[in-house]
C-alpha cells in the first residue's frame, strides 16, 4: 500500500613433512628464525618456478612471525586455495583485519569456525558474525520490536503526538470498499493511546479524518493542534480523464485539520496542491514553520523527491523547495520526517542499501545521508521512520514478512569518540596520522586518517571502554584510554611528542617488548612499539642498534638464556622486514644474567616484570 506514497608445532612439523633438497637452504634460514632472510628464499623458490602449497605456507609463517601483515595476507591467500587446517584459516583472517580488509577476514574467520566449532574464537566470532569495522558506518543503531497494533492488513506511517496519540495508516477497515491494486480496503487513519509502561491501546479510526478515499499517513504539530494528512484529489472533485482507457485519473493531496475539542476539522486543502502531479507523506518541523513532504512534482531528481515549504504565521505557504541532491536521487525517495532536533529521515530506493526501501538519515549540518543500518533495514522495503526525541522511541514500517507492518525501533546507546592529532611541542594538528580504535581486549576494530583538522571521529558502544592507538612518521606512537561512557561525545586530545623524545645518550627507550607465553613471535602489540624503533632508525639513517633480550630469574639458566636469544633474534628480524639494512642491528639473549633488580630468590612480581625486558643500545649514531 505505501506504494502508492511511494600455531609454532604446527610449523616445525611443517619444515618436518614437506622440506627436500630445494627448500633446504630456506628452512634452515626458518629454524634459525631469520625470517627475513627465510622470505627471501622462499620467494626465490617461487620465482624459480618451485613454489608449491609448502613454499607458499612458509613464506606466510615467517612474514606472519614478524607482523609483516601485507605480505603474510598475499601468501596465505595462496596457501588456502587447497585445504588447511583451521589454524590458518584464523592466522589469515587476522592478518587481513589488520590490513582493514574486514570483509574478507570474515570470510576466513568463518572458515575457521566451521573446521573449528568449539574452538573459544571461534564461539565468540560465531556470536557477532557482523561485527565488522567496515560496516561501522552502518553499525546498530536501534533495536526492532513488532507492534501489538498491526492487522493482517496494511499497516504504516506511525507518528506519536505529544499527547501520546499514534497515529497511523492502515487498510483494516474491512467495511471500506476494496482497492483494486491489491484488494484491500481502502486506507484509514487510526489512532492508539499509547500509555505509561509503552503499551499501546485498541486502535481507533479517526472517523472525522476518514472518507470513501485512501486516507492517512498524517504528521501533528508540536502543540497538538494542527495535523496535515494525505488524501485523495476526488476529495475535491478533482482528476485527470484517461479518455483512450475511459478512466478518471486522481492524485494524493495534502490537507490541513485543526483540533476542534477532541475531535478534527476544518480541513482544507494545501495551496500547493495540483492535479497534475502527487503531494503527499507530510512532516511538520518542531517550530510548525516548515512542511516536508515527498512529491512527483517537476523539477525534480526523479520520480519521488523530499521536498520542503515554509509555512507562515497566517498559515499560508511559500513556494516548494527541493531539498537537491543530498536527499534526491534519480530514484524515488519518499516518506520524510523531520525531528525536533532537525534531523531528515527519509526512505529511498536510489541508494545503496539492502534491498528495496531503505531508510536513510541526515543530520542537521551534515552534507551525505546516512543508511541507519540493520535491523531497520532489510533487503525489503522499510519506510516511514519517524522518532520522537521526547520520548526516545521510534516507529518504522516494513514489508520483511510479507505485509506492512509497524515496528517500534528503540535507540541502541552510541558514542562518538573524537580524536584531534597534535604535534605535543607546537600544538599544531596534524594530517595524515594513522588512527585506530581498539577494543578492551586491544584488538584494532578500524583505521582511520587524520583529516586536514587532525580529526578522526569514531562511534562506538556506550558502557565499552576503548583505547585509541595514533601513529606518524617522525612522532612517537602513543596509545589514549577512552573510558565507559552513557552516550554523547568523548574527545581525545592525541599529542604525539617527535620522535626525538625516546633517544637518549646511550639507548632508545621503548615500552616493554611483550611476547606470548613460551613464544618468540612478534605480536600486534610488540610491532606497535618497535615501530618507533624504525621511526627512529628512519630519521637517523647511521644510528646502530643492539638488541639485548632478559628474562627473569625464574626457570633454568639454559632455557632462559635460549628464549632471551629468540626473541631477540624475532625482535631483530621485526626490524629487518620493516626496511631496516642488517648492518644496522643485532640482538642477543642474556637470559637472566644482568636483572635490573638483583633480588635473587626474593623478587617479587613487579620486580620480575623489570627483569623481564628488551634494552635498544645505541652502538652508533
Amino acid at each position: 500500500m505505501k506504494k502508492l506514497y511511494i600455531v609454532l608445532i604446527l610449523v616445525c612439523s611443517a619444515v618436518l613433512n614437506a622440506q627436500n633438497k630445494y627448500t633446504e637452504a630456506a628452512d634452515k634460514l626458518y629454524i634459525s628464525l631469520e625470517y627475513v632472510d627465510a622470505a627471501e628464499a622462499y620467494k626465490k623458490l617461487v620465482e624459480d618456478g618451485k613454489g608449491d602449497p609448502y613454499v607458499y605456507s612458509q613464506l606466510a609463517e615467517s612474514y606472519y612471525n614478524v607482523f609483516n601483515y601485507k605480505e603474510a595476507a598475499r601468501w596465505y591467500a595462496k596457501v588456502i586455495e587447497t585445504p588447511q587446517d583451521a589454524e590458518t584459516y584464523y592466522k589469515y583472517a587476522q592478518m587481513l583485519k589488520a590490513d582493514g580488509k574486514y570483509e574478507e577476514a570474515n570470510k576466513q574467520m568463518s572458515a575457521f569456525a566451521t573446521k573449528a566449532p568449539n574452538d573459544q574464537r571461534a564461539i565468540e566470532f560465531k556470536k557477532d558474525p557482523n561485527y565488522l569495522p567496515k560496516l561501522r558506518s552502518q553499525q546498530k543503531l536501534y533495536d526492532l520490536k513488532s507492534m501489538s497494533i498491526n492487522s493482517e492488513k496494511s499497516d504504516f506511517g506511525a507518528v506519536l503526538s505529544a499527547d501520546n496519540h499514534l497515529y497511523f495508516t492502515s487498510a483494516r477497515n474491512k467495511g471500506k470498499k476494496k482497492y483494486g491494486w491489491n484488494e484491500e480496503p481502502f486506507l484509514d487513519l487510526y489512532s492508539s493511546v499509547m500509555s505509561a509502561d509503552g503499551t499501546f491501546g485498541e486502535p481507533q479510526a479517526v472517523s472525522e479524518i476518514n472518507s470513501r478515499w485512501h486516507d492517512g499517513p498524517a504528521t501533528i504539530s508540536a502543540d497538538g493542534n494542527t495535523m496535515y494528512f494525505a488524501s485523495e484529489s476526488f476529495k475535491e472533485k478533482e482528476s485527470v480523464k484517461d479518455k483512450k482507457n475511459n478512466l478518471k485519473q486522481g492524485q494524493v493531496y495534502l490537507f490541513k485539520a485543526t483540533k476542534d475539542g477532541d475531535k478534527w476539522g476544518n480541513i482544507k486543502e494545501v495551496s500547493f496542491n495540483d492535479k497534475s502531479y502527487s503531494v503527499s507523506n507530510p512532516s511538520l518541523s518542531k517550530d510548525g514553520k516548515t512542511l516536508y513532504f515527498s512529491s512527483n512534482m517537476p523539477a525534480g531528481e526523479g520520480g519521488n523527491d523530499i521536498w520542503k515549504v515554509s509555512v507562515a504565521a497566517d498559515g499560508s505557504f511559500g513556494t516548494p523547495e527541493n531539498l537537491g541532491k543530498n536527499v534526491n536521487t534519480a530514484g524515488s525517495e519518499s516518506f520524510p520526517s523531520i525531528t525536533d532536533d532537525n534531523t531528515l529521515f527519509f526512505s529511498s530506493d536510489g541508494r545503496k542499501g539492502f534491498g528495496g526501501l531503505d531508510v536513510f538519515m541526515l543530520k542537521a549540518g551534515e552534507a551525505e545521508a546516512k543508511n541507519v543500518g540493520l535491523p531497520i533495514n532489510s533487503p525489503k522495503d522499510d519506510f516511514a521512520f519517524s522518532f520522537n526525541t521526547v520520548k526516545n522511541i521510534g516507529f518504522f514500517s516494513s514489508n520483511r514478512d510479507g505485509n506492512d507492518n509497524l515496528y517500534i525501533a528503540n535507540p541502541v546507546c552510541t558514542v562518538d569518540v573524537i580524536t584531534t592529532v597534535k604535534d605535543a611541542l607546537t600544538g599544531n594538528t596534524l594530517e595524515g596520522a594513522r588512527v585506530a580504535i581498539l577494543d578492551a581486549k586491544k584488538n584494532i576494530i578500524e583505521t582511520k586518517d587524520s583529516g586536514a583538522n587532525g580529526e578522526v571521529v569514531y562511534t562506538v558502544d556506550c558502557d565499552k571502554e576503548f583505547n585509541v592507538q595514533v601513529t606518524k612518521d617522525g612522532y612517537e606512537s602513543a596509545v589514549f584510554p577512552v573510558a565507559k561512557s552513557k552516550g554523547g561525545k568523548i574527545n581525545v586530545d592525541a599529542s604525539l611528542q617527535p620522535i626525538e623524545k625516546i633517544i637518549e645518550k646511550e639507548t632508545v627507550v621503548l615500552n616493554d617488548i611483550y611476547f606470548e607465553y613460551n613464544k618468540s613471535n612478534i605480536t600486534k602489540e610488540g610491532a606497535y612499539e618497535l615501530d618507533k624503533l624504525v621511526q627512529a632508525m628512519t630519521k637517523y639513517p647511521e644510528m646502530v642498534i643492539l638488541v639485548k633480550s632478559h628474562t627473569d630469574n625464574r626457570g633454568s639458566d639454559q632455557y632462559n638464556m635460549a628464549l632471551s636469544d629468540r626473541r631477540a633474534k624475532s625482535t631483530v628480524q621485526y626490524v629487518l622486514s620493516q626496511g631496516v639494512k642488517k648492518d644496522r642491528i643485532s640482538g642477543k639473549g642474556y637470559g637472566e644474567s644482568e636483572p635490573k633488580v638483583d633480588c635473587k630468590e626474593n623478587c617479587t612480581e613487579e620486580q620480575h616484570a623489570q627483569n623481564r625486558r628488551s634494552e635498544f643500545l645505541i652502538v652508533k649514531q
